[in-house]
């Protein structure tokens, strides 16, 4: 027998306020066409004030529970990724554990900036298969909108708030590529390459700080890296790219999921695209678009998935799955 980290359920939810590319030409040097032609964006939502990261995250976290048709006791474990949770701590995990009225199992944060749920996955997924949960809840969530700095046009108008919350189950499988399920991943990190995508605060500054970046720099890698890491998790798995039915990038950028899936050679008619929707939002994107797609009729079950991103680090990842 081999245990799998089946999907059992998958939601996600988004801040009431909506801000188009619009707004931003009240007060930078831009335009809604040179922030579409830049990055497919055209519009994001925005964390009202006092609505947190485990706000957020505990209203997905419902709406996943509400779709597997479970209760929150039903759930063992929850593994948040996120890069900008309430408080240097406790995590955000153990506030959306409350939030839920869980007063069982345990719960972390993962941070890993964009590629966030991707870590996040492998651990829930290490959870599962070394029997020390049966159900794991995997969260990303995010308000980016906390570290911007708004007279930067080059990122904050990339950016967005969200969430999106997975519910893995330990289900038995015949430990083939046909399995439904987790069936590999591939992470990696490059410390080298820290100061391309950061934020220039912490605990050591005594301020938050904001978000910096090189994008033309960040945008090199990315491509590149993904593709690797996607291939490689393929291998993984036993697979390859005539086997996907759906590519379910991080939400970055729609050059870099363009890029992405030409050097993949897969048509964007197999790809999950919710950035213009969005923005980035950083650990929420994948689970988000997960939720999307499946919520469109796009995403079915048996579908093989291969998702994957990249972030600050550098970071990256992918996980390839049956839905």
């Amino acid at each position: 027998m081999t245990v799998r980290a089946v999907v059992r359920g998958v939601g996600h939810y988004l801040p009431e306020r909506v801000v188009p590319n619009s707004e931003f030409e009240k007060t930078l040097e831009t335009s809604d066409d040179w922030i579409r032609s830049r990055s497919g964006i055209e519009r994001r939502h925005l964390a009202a004030e006092g609505e947190t990261t485990s706000d957020l995250a505990v209203n997905a976290a419902r709406a996943a529970l509400a779709d597997a048709g479970l209760e929150a006791d039903g759930i063992d474990a929850i593994v948040l990724a996120t890069s900008t949770a309430d408080l240097t701590f406790p995590s955000a995990a153990t506030m959306v554990q409350a939030g839920l009225g869980m007063t069982h199992g345990y719960a972390f944060d993962v941070q890993a900036v964009c590629a966030g749920f991707i870590f996040a996955l492998s651990n829930a997924n290490a959870l599962i298969v070394s029997g020390q949960a049966k159900r794991v809840m995997v969260i990303g969530a995010e308000t980016f909108s906390r570290i911007m700095d708004w007279s930067d046009r080059g990122t904050c108008v990339l950016f967005g708030d969200g969430a999106g919350a997975l519910i893995l189950e330990a289900t038995e499988g015949g430990g083939t590529p046909a399995d439904r399920g987790l069936l590999s991943m591939d992470l990696h990190s490059d410390g080298r390459y820290r100061n391309i995508l950061y934020v220039d605060g912490g605990v050591s500054t005594g301020q938050t700080g904001f978000l910096r970046m090189q994008g033309k720099e960040v945008f090199r890698h990315a491509v590149e890296k993904l593709a690797q890491t996607a291939h490689a998790a393929l291998d993984k798995a036993g697979l390859t790219n005539e086997d996907v039915d759906w590519l379910v990038p991080h939400q970055a950028n729609l050059r870099i999921i363009k890029g992405t899936a030409q050097k993949m050679r897969l048509s964007m008619d197999n790809v999950v695209v919710t950035v213009q929707d969005h923005g980035n939002t950083s650990a929420a994107s994948i689970p988000l678009a997960l939720s999307v797609g499946k919520a469109r009729g796009q995403i079915k079950p048996g579908n093989l998935i291969v998702t994957e991103a990249i972030g600050g680090g550098l970071a990256w990842g992918a996980v390839v799955l049956r839905w």
